[in-house]
């Protein structure tokens, strides 16, 4: 009997070998990282383009994709939803550790790996989270990162219909995580039908336990197109530099996390909360704003 699979999985190292080569010719061309731009150097060429399709979005989270996450948080309750979350997450770790041996992070790959194996055994198939208990955080990282480390420049920012702010360097990167994601060449029907599912009620969730935090920079800023291209650019340069630095807000803060992370998450959802909240200091505010 043929396996069904084998033309998938042909294709899949077709992909791998050609995206390893990629690699390899650019770090024969490159001396490291890309250099970031500064703070507030800000490259958008097609910003009139940009503006449409960010309205287009904000439309879709007015009429779709809002209601539509306060109905699944309201009808799921929170350890069912944390759970589906949880499973979502898990699906990405095959794709961390094939990003962290590109970019030659062993350490990085190893833990990645190992906190898979955790979670699908002992966490039942990623609805438990054991492996943060034990210490073992996720090294989360995708291929637009690893074009980063060989130094492929940041390019233009963008905005993309649906998925939102990226740049030239991350849609590329993007398209090469979907491409090589091993469970998307390992996954069949209806398996796969579970895993699409499991991330759009991911995504469901997410979008309902930063409601505040969403609805006030897309519905409440002055202009919210800016915005967003702001804390996207200064948040994703922070991720990239690797480092730690005061004065990036991270909207995407674990609202389930222990300890600092925790005091953070509290402090995103009501910046008054915090008692040396200092409402000059924000990064983004306009003097010059009517």
């Amino acid at each position: 009997m043929t396996d069904r699979r084998s033309p998938n999985r042909a294709a899949w190292r077709g992909h791998l070998a050609r995206a390893v080569g990629a690699i390899t010719l650019a770090a024969l061309a490159a001396c490291g990282p890309a250099t970031l731009p500064p703070g507030d150097q800000v490259p958008d060429a097609s910003e009139d383009q940009n503006r449409s399709v960010h309205r287009l979005n904000v439309a879709l989270d007015r009429a779709l994709v809002g209601p539509a996450s306060d109905g699944f948080g309201d009808a799921i309750p929170q350890p069912v939803r944390r759970g589906v979350s949880n499973f979502a997450s898990n699906l990405s770790q095959p794709g961390y550790v094939l990003n962290n041996l590109l970019q030659l992070r062993l350490e990085d790959a190893a833990r990645n790996t190992l906190r898979f194996a955790v979670n699908s055994t002992i966490g039942l198939g990623g609805l438990l989270d054991p492996a943060s208990d034990m210490g073992l955080d996720a090294e989360e990282t995708d291929f637009g990162e690893t074009m980063h480390v060989y130094g492929f420049p940041e390019g233009d920012y963008v905005v993309l219909p649906v998925l939102g702010p990226s740049t030239t360097r991350d849609t590329v990167g993007m398209v090469v995580d979907f491409a090589l994601n091993p469970l998307r060449h390992v996954a069949q029907p209806p398996e796969s039908h579970y895993i699409t599912a499991a991330r759009i009620a991911g995504r469901l969730n997410t979008r309902h336990e930063f409601a505040g935090s969403v609805e006030g920079v897309l519905y409440e800023s002055e202009d919210s197109y800016l915005q967003m291209r702001s804390l996207y650019l200064q948040n994703r340069r922070y991720e990239l530099r690797g480092d730690t630095a005061d004065g990036y807000f991270d909207p995407y803060i674990d609202p389930y996390a222990e300890g600092d992370a925790a005091d953070d998450a509290v402090a995103a959802a009501d910046p008054m909360a915090d008692p040396y909240y200092d409402p000059y200091s924000d990064p983004y505010f306009d003097p010059y704003a009517q």
